[in-house]
């Protein structure tokens, strides 16, 4: 891979802002330093020297904001063709629409082909890592991450674990999932970008024995993720507690078995008690936002600040297809929202932290990506005001960065992406390429 420069307005944060206000960067006027993939260095553009010019390309962008790619901490890309499908709540959703259609992914033409499609929806909105749902099927996941080493995306993804409250063909057999799962995990662990994840769908779906495999799975290949959902909605709560009588409370399944650690990410966390919200920050595991999906399924209102306030680390996700939107500056929107609903305003640095360096540290790859620390994966956006008016003006008002991001978080869609790269590599352009051109 060739040494490149980008130059433009260079953002990025180098903390979490809620507790180091000063740990991100700005320059106006900045160039990145990229060799093999990796940054150099990211300086002020007038220390690009004449020969520098001469002897690699320079990219340049003017009038936009470069900053690192963002990272969805919970999807599931097997429900891409299902967004936007009506049902009064979470089970009754999973019933009608999540099951008939994850059912197809038996089909390795039919999982190939919706990876190509979600790949393409994830780098049009400026998404270079993210931890995803596939199916119980084998064959989604190793569509999903082919189609993520051919791009040259960091991404983390895990056969989902299931043997009750699901359609036969969705649920694992008699070894409870644990020979794939652990076959996966050697294929696909630590290669060419690609991590894993233990993905029981949720507690609900899962036997005592079934989530005895988690642990044991956990257990014997401790640098994996462990993925799943935890208290979405009151009535999930209820049915849980009734399959687990054992138990006090929904996290405390989780607990019995084990899989309440550092590498844990939990997706929703909206009606968790005082109690469970300390169990989890004193444990290191991730409550992962997810408004979109809350909102749209009528989850409920998760408490950002509320989770932080007990010192539970939090990313952001688009939960699609429960989520309305791949794109996280649309999920930056709802969760602020849902923010001041609480009466919790967030600031644009957190949800821009949320959606970039957070999610890298939730989903431990922050040593690779997450922001522009020289030795890290050259992972970025480039956003712009492309086909927005109304937001060009308003930038053109504007004196600071905080002021910047905050109108991106808030106005930003799709059309706002004019590239995606990722590990140096222009992977999306918007004005050049059509949406199907990665299909193969």
């Amino acid at each position: 891979m060739p040494r490149l420069a980008i130059r433009g307005p260079i953002f990025h944060i180098t903390d979490n802002p809620a507790e180091n206000p000063s740990a991100w960067s700005y320059l106006p006027n900045g160039a990145m330093i990229i060799q093999d993939g990796i940054i150099e260095q990211v300086m002020p553009d007038d220390e690009l020297t004449p020969d520098m010019e001469k002897s690699f390309p320079v990219f340049d962008y003017e009038n936009c904001l470069i900053c690192p790619g963002f990272v969805d901490a919970h999807i599931h890309y097997t429900q891409t063709r299902i967004i936007a499908s009506s049902a009064p709540g979470l089970l009754e959703w999973l019933e009608k629409h999540t099951f008939p259609e994850e059912c197809k992914f038996s089909d390795p033409e039919y999982a190939s082909l919706v990876a190509v499609e979600f790949f393409n929806e994830l780098v049009r909105n400026g998404t270079t890592s993210a931890l995803v749902y596939p199916t119980v099927h084998r064959e989604s996941v190793d569509s999903f991450f082919e189609e993520s080493v051919q791009r040259g995306m960091r991404m983390v993804a895990g056969k989902v674990l299931m043997n009750r409250n699901a359609p036969p063909e969705l649920c694992d057999g008699e070894d409870l999932g644990y020979q794939s799962t652990s076959e996966q995990i050697r294929k696909w662990n630590g290669t060419n970008r690609q991590s894993y994840a233990v993905t029981p769908r949720f507690a609900g779906t899962s036997t005592h024995d079934q989530l005895k495999i988690c642990g044991k799975l956990i257990a014997e290949f401790p640098d994996v993720l462990l993925h799943t959902h935890l208290s979405e909605t009151k009535s999930e709560i209820d049915w849980t507690l009734g399959l687990f009588p054992e138990f006090k409370d929904y996290l405390g399944v989780y607990e019995g078995f084990g899989l309440v650690t550092d590498r844990s990410l939990f997706a929703h966390c909206i009606h968790l008690s005082s109690s469970e919200c300390e169990r989890l920050a004193n444990a290191g595991a991730t409550a992962i936002l997810c408004p979109t999906s809350n909102l749209f399924l009528g989850s409920g209102i998760v408490q950002p600040i509320h989770l932080s306030s007990y010192g539970v680390p939090t990313a952001l996700g688009t939960d699609v297809g429960g989520g309305t939107s791949f794109s996280m500056l649309e999920t930056m929107q709802e969760l602020y929202k849902v923010g001041c609903l609480n009466g919790e305003l967030l600031s644009s640095l957190e949800l821009f932290y949320l959606a970039t360096l957070g999610g890298a540290r939730a989903l431990h790859i922050d040593r690779y990506v997450g922001n522009f620390e020289p030795g890290k994966e050259a992972d970025f956006v480039v956003l712009d005001t492309w086909n927005n008016p109304l937001m060009k003006n308003r930038l053109e008002q504007l004196n600071s960065i905080e002021d910047e991001l905050f109108a991106y978080a808030i106005m930003g869609r799709a059309q706002n992406v004019q590239e995606t790269w990722s590990m140096g590599k222009r992977i999306y352009a918007r004005d050049s390429l059509p949406m199907d051109y990665l299909v193969h």
